[in-house]
């Protein structure tokens, strides 16, 4: 049986959210490996998400998906964030052998851990370390490239998803970070809780933020998704 793993990425992101965790399964596998890229999504620089439509992301996915299913015999579909969202619509709408869910976006932004960091946002500028802030770094572009239209768009896909949350029913595996700023860390556990698998586990990083692929923790977890994935 050859498998294929499917990746998805996140809102106005890109492969690069999650290929430490391609790179990871790519060194101990022979599974095919495919990452697309959402429309108008990319490099921060790149972005232009003007005029694209939550249907259009969730068009992108089920077209990977059909790629991957030609090549392969079964296919494990991970998603981030939003890409966590759309993978869970495909695990509704096909066949999906297991599912990986990553900070998954079934609700978003934690007014806490949002107040944390742009606190050390503020920190950092008053002592002009500013550029030196990891998160400054990778959301500054996105602040002045993402449209008000992408950001409702995004919204619409996790409304479009979230009332059959509980149909999802294949093996998963879910990673979310007690840090993380754009979903509340309880999203894990309501996800675990709603979804009706009866194989699932949870991992809840201490250290983890939103793109908990750079988590502290990530070698950590890795292991235990590959484990989780490679096992029959």
């Amino acid at each position: 049986m050859k498998t294929g793993v499917l990746f998805l990425h996140g809102f106005s992101g890109g492969p690069y959210e999650i290929q430490p965790f391609a790179d990871y399964i790519k060194e101990r596998t022979d599974w095919t490996i495919s990452i697309p890229t959402f429309s108008g999504h990319g490099e921060a620089e790149d972005l232009a998400m003007k005029g694209y439509e939550a249907q259009h992301w969730m068009m992108d996915a089920e077209l990977a998906y059909r790629r991957l299913a030609k090549q392969v015999d079964e296919i494990i579909v991970v998603g981030f964030s939003m890409g966590g969202v759309i993978a869970m619509y495909l695990a509704i709408r096909y066949k999906v052998k297991k599912l990986v869910l990553l900070s998954a976006a079934a609700k978003y932004v934690s007014p806490t851990q949002l107040v944390k960091d742009i606190r050390f946002m503020a920190q950092d500028a008053m002592h002009k370390k500013l550029e030196e802030n990891e998160l400054f770094q990778r959301y500054k572009f996105k602040f002045k490239n993402v449209p008000l239209s992408a950001t409702i768009q995004f919204m619409k896909v996790v409304r479009k998803t979230e009332p059959y949350i509980q149909n999802v029913n294949c093996p998963t595996f879910i990673v979310q970070g007690l840090l993380d700023g754009v979903v509340p860390s309880a999203t894990g556990q309501f996800l675990f809780d709603r979804i009706r698998s009866i194989e699932k586990e949870i991992y809840m990083s201490e250290y983890g933020k939103h793109h908990i692929c750079f988590s502290e923790d990530c070698e950590l977890w890795f292991e235990k998704t590959f484990q989780f994935l490679y096992k029959e």
